[in-house]
């Protein structure tokens, strides 16, 4: 027999035993089935920290809960937030610290965290801080 050859009968043959629903049932049972531990709960908070006075679209100490006043928030900072929102409500806990600055963070996995961004409008001077705080 070709190698092409045994190659071929054997992927078609492997396919057809793994098709077979006594093989993949009894695979599966051979797995442990434990659920996943629950994922710890966040409420998110927008502040803005920094804006100057004569901005258009926000001042400085607005406040907002992500998701639910996500129609209050200017688009161009949201756009520029909304990854920074996905990953600490996840959990994540990013690096940096911005050390002896105005934007220090706070960094505690097991309480709040906080996380600077700013808006890429060039007019505004538009800080946001987002406060990540675990729920129960």
């Amino acid at each position: 027999m070709e190698r092409r050859d045994f190659i071929c009968k054997a992927g078609c043959s492997f396919a057809a035993l793994m098709a077979s629903p006594l093989v993949f049932e009894s695979a599966l049972a051979d797995q442990e089935q434990t659920p996943p531990p629950p994922r710890p709960k966040y409420k998110l908070e927008i502040e803005i920290y920094e804006a100057r006075p004569d901005t258009w679209c926000h001042k400085k100490g607005d406040k907002f809960n992500y998701p639910q006043d996500i129609g209050k928030i200017c688009p161009w900072l949201l756009s520029s937030m909304h990854d920074f929102l996905i990953v600490l409500a996840q959990g994540v806990v990013l690096p940096w610290k911005y050390e002896n600055t105005p934007y220090q963070k706070v960094i505690d996995p097991n309480g709040v965290t906080t996380e600077f961004i700013r808006c890429p409008d060039p007019t505004s001077n538009l800080v946001a801080k987002i406060t990540r705080t675990k729920v129960g």
